[in-house]
């Protein structure tokens, strides 16, 4: 089995003092946070979490554009994302090209009163989600609490960053294990499809694949952005729209996309079949598995 990997990211920010190196590699057994970290006590930062397929990572212009977005959403000092890069690349160089593996990157705003953020890249082993991707997944809405255009009524909330703050996300899938089912998709106090706690969704609906709007508080999501490129290069119309619940539960076939999990097919939405579109999911998994862009 590979050893997972951890870099730190020194010269990591605007306007944060670099200590004369980009990066340097560290013991991921070792302890390495203070217990005063804002990231420990707040759940104050971002993260990014990237699939790699043999030691090549997945839309990683896409992930730490998403990382640039999601610091200045939280008025974290901008990362410096050429160092960004190198760091991750490094890092999975280190950890080796067997296998598939993820690299989670992530920035804290660092010890409270500091000013000083802290960021690492760390690579593992990612999960066998074999199971998923061939038997599909059951799947509850659960209501996130906010209407669809909380973004831009209170931007204050940090809907569509990707934040550190997950007890909510956890809390959901608990949820979704007491009701026997397997993943959930949050939907809008107005009625809306918005997202997975960790992945996006992607509905077809005849001919047509449709995706949520991200101007409703949700990650524009990377791995759908990905499956949208294949799919209109084979000639499917793709679009970015609202999608009420009515609608969503009569969707003709149901995916969530994400990094590792890739594409998982809805067999069960609240309860109630849906139908799995095997086809179409072994051709989108077979082009987002595809070690290039």
């Amino acid at each position: 089995m590979t050893t997972p990997v951890l870099f730190f990211v020194d010269d990591l920010a605007e306007g944060v003092p670099t200590p004369g190196q980009s990066f340097h590699r560290a013991d991921p057994a070792a302890p390495q946070l203070t217990v005063l970290d804002l990231s420990v006590t707040r759940g104050d930062g971002i993260f990014e979490t990237a699939g790699v397929l043999q030691g090549h990572v997945q839309a990683l212009d896409a992930h730490l554009r998403r990382f640039a977005r999601s610091a200045r959403i939280l008025d974290l000092p901008a990362p410096r994302l050429d160092v960004w890069r190198a760091t991750i690349l490094a890092a999975v160089a280190a950890y080796g090209a067997a296998g598939r593996a993820y690299v989670k990157f992530i920035m804290t705003r660092g010890i409270e009163g500091t000013g000083v953020p802290i960021g690492w890249a760390y690579v593992a082993k990612a999960d066998d989600f074999t199971a998923a991707r061939r038997d599909g997944i059951r799947v509850v809405t659960l209501d996130r609490g906010y209407r669809q255009d909380v973004a831009q009524t209170s931007p204050w909330l940090l809907q569509g960053a990707k934040t550190l703050s997950y007890a909510v996300n956890k809390a959901v899938l608990r949820e979704a294990a007491r009701r026997g089912a397997d993943d959930v998709i949050f939907t809008s106090s107005d009625g809306y499809a918005l997202e997975g706690p960790t992945s996006t969704v992607l509905a077809r609906f005849g001919g047509t694949y449709a995706t949520p709007d991200t101007d409703q508080g949700i990650l524009a999501g990377t791995t759908q952005a990905r499956a949208f490129t294949h799919l209109e290069q084979a000639g499917h119309p793709c679009e970015y729209r609202r999608i009420t619940t009515t609608e969503l539960a009569a969707a003709d076939a149901l995916w969530l996309l994400s990094s590792t999990r890739l594409a998982a097919p809805v067999r069960a939405l609240d309860g109630r079949a849906v139908v799995v579109d095997a086809e179409t999911t072994a051709r989108l998994l077979a082009a987002l598995e595809s070690a290039e862009e």
